[in-house]
C-alpha cells in the first residue's frame, strides 16, 4: 500500500470582502458571469458568503479566495485562503 496523502476537492471561490465587523468573520460577495438562455445577454448574479478569517486579516475592499471547510456556524461554511 502507498503512503500517499489522498487530496480532498475543495470549491475555490473569488470575490471582494464587503463586511470584515464581526471578530473573525467576514463577508464575501462572489459575482458570477452567464449568458441568458433566451435574450443571449450576459447577467452578472452576486450572492454573498460568511467566511471564517481567524487573523482577521482583511479588510473590507479586499480581494480574497476561500475555500470550502468544515462548518464553524450557522453561516460560516468557508475559511479564508489568500488575501
Amino acid at each position: 500500500m502507498s503512503t500517499e496523502k489522498k487530496e480532498v476537492f475543495k470549491r475555490k471561490l473569488k470575490g471582494v470582502v464587503v463586511s470584515d465587523k464581526a471578530d473573525k468573520t467576514i463577508v464575501v460577495s462572489v459575482a458570477r458571469r452567464f449568458k441568458h438562455p433566451i435574450y443571449s445577454k450576459f447577467v452578472t448574479k452576486t450572492k454573498k458568503y460568511h467566511a471564517h478569517d481567524d487573523a482577521n486579516s482583511a479588510k473590507a475592499g479586499d480581494v480574497v479566495t476561500i475555500i470550502e471547510s468544515r462548518q464553524h456556524s450557522k453561516l460560516k461554511k468557508w475559511e479564508l485562503l489568500t488575501k
